[in-house]
């Protein structure tokens, strides 16, 4: 271990806390990770992930990079938890632009598993490392700084609801979500709060989980549906452990999906194709209606501030969240930890501002994916640049051309796995194909259940 020092705290245990310990634990004799809420005994929903009881699916890049930090935790989840992997490309049905996209073999493996399930992995082998530790009911209120507020050293934090102390560290990393309080911090020390970037989409969605039989989907792990338009609905059904699927259905802009059951197939079928709702129709439900809302992708921009105390760090999804319904987050956390890593081989100087450029672009490929495809939909407010409204076209193309060509569909994947960069898409042999692909091509057109569904609903 190369020592940067003595001891690092991470603020928040959430899978972007628990990656950054991870990447923190090579370069400090101590990594603490300090947690307001309380870990569960079993792999179940805890208060602090108010989305722990929603859909989730590991990207391939985001596998392959927790495979790194921790060999073995992707058979580990399988052999233990009764996660599945499978091939990401034609494991799973993919509709985007009211098409689907044609399966074809790939190397593009996912990890399929509850969050609860692969967050408790994830923490209970970083907690195996002899200079890792957590801290658990522990509110962190501020930032304790030199007197001059030029380095943090450390956090004011309440244990199990003691009176406040203050912790003492070389490093603090802020990881504690979208609701991250370091704004507010930075400007009690007299710095510039982030400029903010936001993109108001008002997601809905409702969830529930249902006995998965081995028949469903003619053996297929999953099926994703991307809204568009004339609804814009989106859903998705995936396969988790314990011959269960877990599914969820929403919308932009506060069309949300009915708790009921007769209300929730009737959603099901707006969404452009039945495969989901047919499922649904005849399983046996295993738990109760649950919603999430997610109001805003939000980027904060900690990268362009002039300047930032030594000795602090803000992570993950407290410097940026995304549209969850991609379902970017654990493995931008992931890179993001790579990052981290790679920083602090440069050693401990000037770390934030290295840190935040080389994360700001890691956060650029997936912003520009969500966003850029929230902004099809005319009612989500936003700039479109010319070249937002070529890309959306030349995808819309590439959709078109990818459901009899399973090259397309790979190729597409891989970017949205975070394998390959968007501009690969541009290339010269993936536009003829494309192009040839395309010609003469007709858009599917919507369910035609979407009518009657909505006579169902109608009061």
């Amino acid at each position: 271990m190369n020592s940067l020092g003595e001891h690092a705290i991470v603020i928040g245990a959430s899978v972007g806390g628990l990656l950054a310990a991870r990447a923190l634990s090579d370069f400090y004799s101590t990594v603490t990770v300090l947690e307001r809420d309380a870990f569960p005994a079993a792999d179940i929903p805890r208060k602090g992930v108010p989305q722990g009881r929603h859909i989730h699916g590991l990207l391939a890049r985001g596998s392959t990079v927790l495979e790194a930090f921790f060999p073995g935790y992707n058979t580990e989840v399988v052999a233990q938890s009764g996660g599945l992997t499978g091939d990401v490309v034609n494991d799973v049905i993919w509709m985007g632009r009211n098409v689907r996209l044609a399966n074809g073999k790939s190397d593009l493996i996912g990890l399929l598993a509850s969050r609860p399930v692969l967050e408790g992995h994830l923490r209970r082998r970083l907690l195996q490392l002899p200079n890792v530790r957590a801290m658990e009911h522990c509110a962190v209120q501020s930032l304790a700084t030199t007197p001059d507020n030029q380095n943090v050293t450390g956090v004011r934090a309440c244990v199990e609801g003691n009176p406040e102390e203050t912790i003492d560290a070389d490093l603090v990393v802020d990881a504690t979500g979208r609701g991250s309080s370091s704004a507010r911090w930075l400007e009690k020390l007299g710095y510039q709060a982030p400029a903010d970037q936001k993109v108001h989409i008002g997601i809905s969605y409702m969830t529930r989980t249902y006995r998965r039989r081995p028949t469903d989907l003619g053996g297929k792990l999953g099926v994703v549906v991307v809204g568009s338009e004339p609804n814009w609905r989106n859903g998705a059904m995936l396969a988790q452990e314990g011959d269960s699927w877990i599914v969820s259905a929403g919308g932009f802009l506060g069309d949300d999906a009915p708790d009921d059951e007769q209300g929730f197939l009737a959603f099901l079928a707006t969404l452009p194709t039945m495969e989901i709702h047919d499922v649904v129709a005849h399983a046996e439900p295993l738990t109760e209606f649950t919603r999430y809302g997610y109001p805003a992708s939000h980027r904060r921009r900690y990268e362009k501030l002039g300047s930032f105390p030594e000795g602090f760090l803000v992570f993950g999804d407290a410097f940026c969240s995304f549209n969850p319904i991609y379902g970017q987050g654990m493995t931008v956390a992931a890179l993001e930890a790579l990052v981290l890593q790679a920083c602090l081989r440069a050693g401990p100087r000037d770390l934030a501002r290295r840190f935040f450029k080389e994360a700001a672009v890691i956060v650029d490929i997936p912003w520009d994916i969500a966003v850029g495809s929230d902004l099809r939909n005319l009612q989500v407010k936003g700039a479109r640049s010319p070249m937002l409204r070529f890309i959306n076209w030349y995808i819309g193309k590439l959709h078109l051309a990818a459901t009899k060509d399973s090259a397309l569909a790979i190729a597409f994947l891989k970017v949205v796995n975070l394998m390959m960069p968007p501009s690969s898409l541009l290339s010269p042999a993936i536009a003829r194909r494309v192009w040839r692909g395309s010609r003469g091509a007709v858009p599917s057109i919507a369910s035609t259940a979407i009518e009657p569904a909505k006579r169902h609903r109608a009061p």
